[in-house]
């Protein structure tokens, strides 16, 4: 009975041979038994011994040279084993290594989409978005065909790195190529509009492309939305979202919470920010760092500052105020509203209680003291923070080189400088503003220029109002070509300029005598600069500019909209007259004038008359001042 419960195959297995009838029954049940021990021992997993690929991968992750390792298992890897090494890396974030490895796997062609989608994640947390961009051109060039999955991964790096240009351009070239986005690339992107200067506007395009396709809003996508609204000053549209949210069947969750509360300390609504609060507490759950530390920003953003001290109480009791997140938030309202030695006693506490800075705080409190006039304590508490720590972040930097510029500390201001080279920290425009100031304070006016010089080199936005000063300090001091080379930058670095700087730079280089320099302002620029200063450089150019391109600045003054004057021209014509090889240029000035209905007066043209013979001949000079006159006749009956 036993071997006729076991499967068919088993029964006919353990089948005893015709002629031992006899023998059967007696046999059978040891034989089925040990059958049911032969299937039980068949379920028990064997140690499966390491494959070869196995142990390469092992080998390449532990290699202190995992490149050269990858090398030598060449033949015994595949696409997918190097996908686990690269993630390994990535994960790591040993950032370096996972260049060199994704760069072997693409030299040795073992890449498929699932490599490119782990690489540009990466890419994103390492940000390092341009190099991102630039194996995306690779994949491009090279015709390879990617998924959505890439390009979300894509999309999420540039997202991760502020590249919104770049972010929306990619998004563009998905849909040309009829790939469909999913919810995870419209995700990407609305997170993508929470720094956008019209987010919110962007977003709600996103919105309604997401809707015609067919997708539907999840949860993920109404707490971006939320956040959208929070960091746009959106605050009725955020809580339209979040009853909308509650409305199709999602349960809302902290981020959820945390978005709507910072709505609300955008606009200070305390009021509701409690209700919320209730709200969060009846549907069971528990308000975290991140939620308290929000409600903390809606009080002090609020002026109400007891109920913010409360708070961080509060924060403190419960282990989370163990950074300086929190005090920063108080000790930034209390200065902003001019309560600067509370901001002070609540930095105090901070600091006596042992909570660790990483330089925010410092920061916060030395831009306080900075604008309420206390530059010596701005820059004590600067020094403080400097010899107390050993690394610095930009912001950090910043704050301390401004406050060494305020109080004229040369020796601490190259000291920043040279712990920021020490560090690897590329300035930004904060610190190239703050040195161009300070330099020029100082009257060091070619540091100040050095500086400009290198900000534009690095691609920078030059502060135009900033730079203009600079530009006509540098005019003053006796650097006009220095001047000229600032408003040049200026012009270059941006699309347009202010009208005047065209006039400002104007007036230090006729003084100065670069005429054609300021031929080259004129020609671009004429008609936004004023009759006056346009007659002054006409006057200066025709007395002392370059002969041979008198004729070019009559033209490009002329196409100004400014009518030359008879003297101007008189000007000209006695320098031509001065120099008899310059005939021909004297003839083509005279007939230009004629086709633009100019004249010259009474007294140039008995000039011209009397120098006859430097044209050769009477009779033409002749011709050419009565044709003059005719057209100049024609010219003042249309005026009229």
């Amino acid at each position: 009975m036993e071997a006729a419960s076991l499967p068919l195959a088993t029964s006919r297995f353990l089948s005893p041979p015709a002629t031992a009838a006899s023998c059967s029954r007696t046999r059978s049940v040891p034989s089925a038994r040990t059958a049911n021990q032969a299937l039980e021992a068949r379920k028990v997993p064997r140690a499966q011994r390491p494959s070869p690929r196995r142990n390469a991968v092992a080998e390449v992750k532990a290699a202190p040279e995992p490149v050269a390792a990858l090398t030598r298992f060449e033949d015994v890897l595949q696409t997918q084993d190097c996908n686990v090494i690269l993630r390994h890396f990535g994960e790591i974030r040993r950032w370096d290594v996972l260049s060199k490895v994704f760069g072997w796997m693409q030299e040795h062609e073992m890449l498929n989409i699932a490599s490119y989608s782990s690489y540009f994640k990466y890419l994103g947390l390492s940000r390092n978005a341009a190099k991102a961009l630039q194996v995306y051109g690779s994949i491009q060039d090279q015709s390879t065909r990617v998924n959505v999955s890439v390009c979300n991964s894509l999309l999420w790096c540039l997202v991760k790195n502020g590249r919104s240009d770049s972010t929306f351009k990619l998004y563009d070239e998905m849909i040309r190529g009829g790939l469909s986005p999913d919810l995870f690339t419209y995700s990407t992107l609305l997170s993508g509009c929470m720094k956008l200067k019209h987010g919110y506007a962007k977003a709600m395009e996103l919105i309604n492309e997401l809707n015609s396709r067919g997708l539907q809003m999840d949860s993920v996508i109404y707490g971006t939305l939320l956040a959208i609204c929070a960091s746009h000053n959106y605050c009725k549209e955020a809580e339209v979202y979040f009853q909308k949210l509650k409305d199709e069947g999602h349960n809302p969750n902290l981020f959820h919470y945390s978005s709507l509360l910072n709505a609300y300390s955008v606009s200070s609504y305390y009021e509701k920010a409690e209700l919320l609060m209730k709200d969060l507490k009846s549907s069971g759950l528990t308000p975290n760092k991140v939620i308290l530390t929000t409600l903390l920003k809606v009080y002090s953003k609020g002026g109400l500052f007891e109920k913010a001290k409360e708070l961080l109480t509060e924060l403190e009791a419960s282990g989370f105020a163990q950074d300086e997140m929190a005090y920063c938030i108080l000790i930034d309202a209390l200065a902003k509203a001019g309560k600067i030695w509370e901001a002070t006693m609540v930095f105090n506490e901070m600091k006596e209680k042992g909570v660790k800075s990483d330089g925010y705080a410092f920061s916060i409190m030395i831009s306080a003291l900075h604008r309420g006039g206390y530059r010596e304590e701005a820059k004590k508490l600067a020094k403080e923070f400097e010899d107390q720590n050993v690394t610095y972040d930009l912001v950090m930097l910043n704050t301390s080189l401004r406050a060494y510029c305020n109080t004229y500390d040369t020796e601490s201001v190259m000291r920043m400088l040279k712990k920021m080279d020490e560090l690897n920290i590329s300035p930004d425009d904060i610190t190239f503003n703050t040195l161009i100031r300070y330099f020029c304070k100082a009257k060091v006016y070619h540091l100040a220029y050095k500086t400009i010089e290198d900000m534009h080199s690095k691609g920078h936005q030059l502060n135009e109002e900033l730079c203009s000063e600079v530009m006509i300090q540098l005019g003053e001091a006796g650097f006009p070509s220095e001047a000229f080379s600032v408003y040049n930058m200026m012009r270059y670095s941006k699309r347009t300029i202010c009208k005047s700087l065209h006039e400002k730079v104007l007036g230090i280089l006729v003084p100065a005598g670069l005429l054609k320099d300021a031929y080259i302002v004129i020609k671009d620029n004429g008609e936004s600069i004023s009759p006056r200063s346009l007659e002054k450089f006409a006057t200066q150019f025709m007395i002392s500019g370059n002969i041979n391109l008198i004729n070019d600045v009559m033209k490009a003054l002329n196409h100004s909209g400014w009518r030359i004057s008879q003297e101007i021209f008189g000007r000209a014509i006695q320098r031509y007259i001065q120099k008899p090889d310059k005939k021909q240029l004297l003839l083509c000035l005279l007939d230009w004038m004629t086709g633009q209905g100019y004249s010259v007066d009474s007294s140039s043209r008995n000039l011209l008359l009397k120098n006859a013979q430097f044209f050769g001949q009477k009779q033409l000079i002749a011709e050419i001042l009565s044709k003059q006159q005719a057209a100049s006749r024609i010219t003042n009956k249309l005026i009229d």
